[in-house]
Parts: C-alpha cells; sequence; structure tokens
C-alpha cells in the first residue's frame, strides 16, 4: 500500500509548527490541509475526507481531547494527538479516547513523517478490497477479518482500528508472552520509544474493558508482570 496522495488535515493553532508540518508530509508526496481552531478542526474532520488527522490538544474553542472523542465517534479513521503536555496521564486520557498513536512536543518532522506513513498503510492494508474473507474463532470470540468486525457470544462489539488490530494479533498469536515493546513493534509497526509502552497498555485496557462489558465469563488476555500479555485459549 501507497501513501501517496493521502489526505491529512492538521489541526494545529501554532502556524509555524503546522506549516512545517505540512511541508514534510508534502515532501513526501502526502497532501495536508490546517485548521487553526478545533471547533473549525471538528468540523472539517467529520464532513470531510481524510486519510489521518494530526491533533493538537492546546487549541482555541475544543480541546484536542474532545475533538478526539467526538471525531471517534463517527469515523473510524487514524487519529495521531500531538502535545507539550507529557505527563503520562494526558497520554493514557488521549488514547483512552481513541487516539492511535501520541506524540509528544518538541519531535522531529521526519518522525511525524514516518508515523503518519505508517499508520495509513495499515489502515489502508486492513480496510483494502483485496482482503479474504478469513473469519476466526477462539472461544466465545469470532473475527471477520475482511469486514473488520468482532462478536463476542454472537454479539457485535465495535473496537477502534488499533484496538481491532490488537486484539487480532492476539487471537493469531496465542498462548506465548509478548512484551509491550513487542506488540508496540508487531501492531503499530514503528520502533517504540519509551512513552509508546502506555500505547499498549490503554489498548489491552479498552479490549478488556469491552469483553467484560460483552459478559465474557473469562477475559482471555493475561498480564504477565514483569514481562507482559498472553492470548490464552
Amino acid at each position: 500500500m501507497q501513501t501517496e496522495n493521502a489526505h491529512v488535515l492538521l489541526i494545529e493553532d501554532d502556524t509555524s509548527i503546522a506549516e512545517l508540518q505540512k511541508d514534510y508530509l508534502e515532501i513526501n508526496q502526502m497532501t495536508a490541509e490546517i485548521a487553526s481552531d478545533g471547533l473549525e478542526g471538528l468540523n472539517r474532520a467529520l464532513n470531510e475526507p481524510f486519510d489521518l488527522i494530526v491533533i493538537d490538544i492546546m487549541l482555541p474553542s475544543m480541546d484536542g481531547f474532545e475533538i478526539c472523542r467526538r471525531i471517534r465517534e463517527k469515523k473510524n479513521i487514524p487519529l495521531m494527538i500531538v502535545s507539550a503536555k507529557k505527563e503520562d496521564i494526558d497520554k493514557v486520557r488521549g488514547l483512552g479516547l481513541g487516539a492511535d498513536d501520541y506524540l509528544t512536543k518538541p519531535f522531529s518532522p521526519s518522525e511525524l513523517v514516518a508515523r503518519v506513513q505508517a499508520h495509513i498503510k495499515r489502515y489502508q492494508m486492513l480496510t483494502g478490497s483485496d482482503q479474504s474473507n478469513d473469519k476466526i474463532e477462539k472461544g466465545a470470540i469470532m473475527i471477520d477479518k475482511s469486514a473488520r468486525r468482532v462478536f463476542v457470544l454472537g454479539q457485535e462489539i465495535i473496537f477502534t482500528t488499533k484496538e481491532f488490530d490488537l486484539l487480532l494479533f492476539f487471537i493469531e498469536h496465542p498462548n506465548r508472552v509478548w512484551m509491550k515493546e513487542q506488540l508496540f513493534r508487531q501492531v503499530w509497526e514503528m520502533d517504540e520509544l519509551d512513552s509508546d509502552i502506555y500505547t499498549v497498555v490503554v489498548h489491552v485496557g479498552r479490549i478488556r474493558e469491552k469483553l467484560k462489558k460483552a459478559k465474557l465469563s473469562e477475559i482471555p488476555i493475561e498480564t504477565i508482570w514483569g514481562s507482559g500479555y498472553r492470548f490464552n485459549t
């Protein structure tokens, strides 16, 4: 899959930062548009076709957390949060609202480009028309890979893009321990930074919560303290 001509929305009120990000994305053959106001960014995100949206947290009229939450209610495209807020609780909150990635300022534009490309390629691969109609069942969980649908005890449960990817990876690789760093490399297809383990932790937590709400008697994703996670069958 290619990222050429991918359409990216940058919701960022710092003009110099937004223009730099836009330049780097366009150098790499993507198109980028800028929204400098939170409400404007949300309206454009919901009403225009984009392949990925990059969202700053501190914005006029509406903060990035609320934008992320509202977009995720309507769309399942990749969302990236970029912020100067370095506290773990902010990262957990952003990921908990459905963001696929959280990048802390300052960062190099090339890192942003690499992550944008990785998320778009992953999303294209998993939603493309060339997918097979494979269905996988593990106990009470059934995954339709081509339709990207998950059923638990016969009831459909809605997962975000990365929640689906992570659950599918667990189901396709059961009964072995995966370190958080390994999961990030495998599912997000990027080299991990120290903060990226929070991405995995939050996504695992959200998957467990949804499986529990679906009345699954035993949650198959087990925490192996000091090591990582194991999907038990």
